[in-house]
């Protein structure tokens, strides 16, 4: 059986409403589940970034780009999996910090690097920006104070080199399709 691991997508597409339901539908009918979904616009009028996350095999993440492709509003598709890419996540968790616990989870946050944005009598918020691993490492290091409530972004990912065909420079127009 062919091994699966996460491949990371970055498709740009028109900005127009039920594109993003038509992307995802397309991984629900192929039976795949989305780890982690960002979309926002671009520098470009007209243009939004999405960048999905799945697990697949080589056939499989071959035949999504492909079916990727087949949408009208998708403008172009790049699976960054097996490229040099920066990749990141935002979190926000609220961890319960009373007077006595406060200085430890504010070391915690030092350390991890995350920024203390809201200080209540009985708990703390922080936000945290990283890898999914070193978000999940700020959870776990946190969850003895107890973690009342997060919230994460899906990773945002973009390619290091500025030839690297991912430079929104070179999109075509919406409304005019890729050629590649």
């Amino acid at each position: 059986m062919p091994e699966s691991r996460l491949r990371t997508f970055i498709a740009h597409v028109e900005d127009l409403p039920g594109v993003l339901n038509r992307v995802t539908s397309l991984f629900r009918r192929r039976g795949y589940n989305i780890e982690s979904l960002a979309v926002g616009r671009t520098h470009q009028a007209g243009v939004s970034r999405m960048t999905v996350v799945i697990a697949a095999d080589d056939d499989g993440a071959r035949r999504i780009e492909a079916n990727l492709y087949k949408l009208v509003n998708v403008l172009r598709v790049d699976d960054t999996t097996e490229r040099a890419t920066v990749a990141r996540e935002l979190a926000l968790v609220k961890v319960r910090a009373d007077a006595a616990s406060r200085p430890s989870v504010m070391q915690i946050c030092d350390v991890f690097r995350a920024r203390v944005i809201d200080i209540a009598p009985e708990a703390l918020i922080c936000e945290i920006t990283g890898t999914a691993d070193k978000i999940d490492g700020f959870a776990d290091v946190l969850a003895p104070f107890g973690v009342l409530e997060m919230v994460r972004t899906g990773a945002v990912a973009m390619m290091r080199s500025a030839e690297a065909r991912g430079g929104e420079r070179d999109l075509p127009q919406p409304g005019v399709r890729d050629a590649a």
